[in-house]
């Protein structure tokens, strides 16, 4: 049977979503439907799989709930944000002034994250952003993979550090920022967000004004891979052969040496990149010996950044994933989304766009996946 989809780019990507394919139950075919795909995720059915059976799609109410309220703000004009602010925001969007436009996915990510700082509160009555369970504020924004989340990390950047600048006495604004990234490669990948460095995204992406971009580079920008969040405890430093028995660093200690040019900042921005790898492990999660591994990562990197707030204060962590999901321990119908995720531009949306690749599935003659492709 034809799955209905006779071409999947129905969106623009430099606009909101219009249209969506949704599938029909009844008639087992996909169709197109008006409107906005709502944010949310699929988890395999807990009933016997089938061909058709496409999992069952659970929303994600905050993001939902935000979304609507950021579009009406922005409609508004922007109301409550700095002169900085608002000068971004229109520099961002003059669509004829500058070389390269950005995705509608980027401008939504970036200006959610603004309208929780600078809105008015009573924009955001019943807006409240669960905690991850510790006591460091996260926020986090999904965004399919390929989408530019990059991009969006200097906007965010430029939009602290240039109100810090112009504003030094107005609180929750920072120039300080420490990016924790998965690996070497994202890690080399990153340092397109130092404001000085050679081919930086500012400059390339026109991110900044003119008249702004020498203010800029008074930000302080330090990009460290995980493994730098490690340190030796008390049990680790026991088992060691070396003489040096050293006793486990303070957290002054550890903060100065993970820091290096933020050394005696305070109150700065962590960015996470890829921020799935950095979660506290549930309540009572009995995991596999994969997850097992995936937790001992985790555990450093949260751990890390505790240690960093308590030594040095962290006003924001800002988390980007395509996947922020916690594993759970129990199937794959129960594993946790981060509660704290504000905007989402997920896979299906980024493929309506035309952000992302069309995704190709080989199968067999009897219309099911072959055992090798089934994911």
């Amino acid at each position: 049977m034809s799955s209905g989809i006779d071409h999947l780019i129905i969106n623009s990507p430099y606009e909101e979503p219009q249209q969506r394919w949704e599938y029909n139950h009844n008639r087992m075919a996909f169709e197109l439907a008006e409107g906005r795909r709502p944010s949310g995720y699929t988890v395999a059915s807990t009933t016997k799989k089938l061909v058709n059976d496409l999992g069952v799609f659970v929303q994600i109410p905050l993001v939902n709930k935000v979304r609507g309220r950021v579009k009406e703000w922005r409609e508004n004009g922007f109301q409550g944000v700095s002169g900085v602010t608002k000068q971004l925001l229109e520099h961002w969007r003059d669509s004829e002034a500058r070389q390269n436009r950005f995705f509608f996915c980027q401008l939504e990510a970036i200006e959610t994250l603004i309208w929780l700082a600078e809105a008015p509160d009573a924009e955001k009555v019943g807006v409240d952003i669960p905690s991850d369970g510790g006591e460091i504020n996260r926020i986090c924004s999904k965004m399919a993979t390929g989408t530019g989340k990059t991009i969006v990390m200097a906007m965010l950047i430029a939009w602290q550090s240039l109100n810090k600048i112009n504003y030094p006495t107005k609180k929750g604004f920072a120039k300080d920022f420490l990016i924790v990234a998965p690996n070497l490669t994202v890690r080399s990948r990153l340092s397109v967000l130092v404001p000085a460095g050679e081919g930086n995204y500012y400059d390339a992406f026109e991110i900044v004004p003119l008249s702004l971009r020498e203010q800029l580079r008074q930000s302080k920008v330090v990009v460290r891979n995980w493994h730098a969040l490690a340190w030796d405890t008390e049990e680790k430093i026991a088992k060691k052969r070396s003489v040096d028995k050293r006793g486990e660093k303070s957290d002054e200690a550890y903060a100065r040496e993970v820091l290096g040019e933020l050394a005696n900042s305070k109150n700065f921005i962590v960015i996470n990149d890829e921020a799935h790898h950095a979660w506290r492990i549930p309540a009572g999660a009995k995991l596999s010996r994969d997850e097992k591994k995936d937790a001992e990562e985790a555990t450093i990197w949260i751990g890390g950044l505790d240690r960093l707030n308590k030594a040095r204060g962290i006003q924001t962590v800002y988390d980007f994933s395509a996947t922020p999901f916690i594993p759970s321990g129990k199937n794959s119908t129960s594993e946790n989304l981060f509660g704290w995720i504000v905007s989402d531009f997920g896979l299906t949306e980024a493929i309506e766009s035309g952000l992302v690749k069309t995704p190709r599935v080989v199968i067999r003659d009897d219309g099911q996946l072959a055992s090798d492709y089934k994911s």
